[in-house]
């Protein structure tokens, strides 16, 4: 459940809708065939800190679903200042060796954005 990467200060892939306030993000990445049960054991046991530092820095409704070899992120952000917040998750030392374990997991798709370790996916339809 913890992958957010944002290594920039844009907002790709964040849609504003439904409840005020509210960013939707949509992402996806490759999941390495060989990695699959070690990034799968990660998750089915996240740390409580890197929990933590996602609630801190105002990310809700966070989920990554699969399907066969690419994962799809979804999370909503609730913060007033997303490049400060994603800055701040990203000096989190607990965030920092979580990522040191997933990164190897993970192989950007063709589409990646320079900055983004996940690649942003443009919201086509919402409903409340």
């Amino acid at each position: 459940m913890v992958s957010i990467r944002d290594e920039g200060a844009g907002e790709g892939g964040a849609y504003e809708g439904g409840a005020p306030g509210v960013q939707r993000f949509g992402k996806i990445i490759k999941l390495r065939p060989e990695h699959r049960e070690e990034y799968l054991r990660l998750h089915a046991d996240a740390w409580p800190a890197v929990l933590a530092t996602l609630t801190a820095c105002h990310v809700r409704n966070y989920s990554i679903f699969l399907e066969g070899g690419m994962l799809f992120s979804y999370f909503e952000y609730v913060g007033e200042d997303y490049a400060a917040d994603m800055a701040r998750m990203a000096a989190d030392p607990a965030t920092r060796e979580w990522w040191r374990l997933t990164d190897p997991c993970q192989e950007q798709t063709e589409g990646a954005v320079a900055g983004e370790w996940w690649t942003p996916l443009r919201e086509v339809f919402h409903h409340d």
